[in-house]
């Protein structure tokens, strides 16, 4: 990934954290037909390992996990939120019309050797903390044990599970830093009159640093 010194993120629990707020993630793998990508949600184990493990579940009729190979890196992309910041935000227009649209964004890139496993446990335990994840905020969570053993265990023949010990991890935070402050004010204007939660996220990161 490419990340200019003033936009690159290394703080691991910066990321982390960055990891543990993104609702999908991307799996891209290489293999015998070439490149694979698939989309899902995603544990992260912070603890375990020196930069944190990441756990997930393919469908067993997903080729991907059937052709990826062991001999390459995995690679998990995690997005934050991203808006669009228009020249016209920038102090700089009314200076001297120097300006271009952009986009600002959150990512993370982590790298690692894919483990499958195919074990019942194992897999009933990542899909039940998988759901504790998700549905914990709620007022009447549903958790796995709501539905029926027999039926859960029938779902579970459907999926195979991942480990992947994150081997290298890249952030990329970019929010205008290589502009000057008063450019860097603007956009967090325009971007606080806009309707979209994501605007909205992206203007309070940017405020934080100013």
């Amino acid at each position: 990934m490419y990340a200019p010194a003033h936009f690159r993120e290394e703080r691991l629990a910066v990321l982390h954290e960055a990891i543990g707020q993104a609702r999908l993630a991307t799996l891209v793998t290489m293999g015998g037909n070439g490149l694979d990508a698939s989309h899902i949600p995603i544990l992260l184990e912070s603890d375990e390992g020196e930069r944190g493990t990441l756990y997930g579940h393919l469908a067993r009729g997903n080729p991907q996990w059937k052709q990826a190979s062991s001999s390459v890196q995995a690679l998990m992309i995690f997005m934050g939120p991203d808006a669009y910041v228009s020249p016209s935000w920038y102090a700089e227009k009314a200076k001297n019309g120097k300006v271009v649209p952009t986009w600002n964004y959150v990512t993370v890139h982590a790298h690692g050797e894919l483990e499958f496993f195919e074990e019942k446990e194992r897999l009933l335990s990542l899909v039940t903390r998988l759901t504790e994840k998700h549905e914990g905020k709620r007022a009447q969570p549903w958790a796995v044990s709501d539905a029926p053993i027999d039926y859960i265990e029938a779902h579970l023949k459907g999926i195979v599970g991942f480990r992947l010990p994150i081997a290298r991890i890249a952030g990329k935070w970019k929010m205008s830093q290589n502009r000057n402050r008063e450019d860097r004010q603007g956009v967090v204007a325009g971007l606080g009159e806009a309707s979209g939660p994501l605007e909205e996220a992206v203007a309070k990161i940017m405020a934080r640093e100013l």
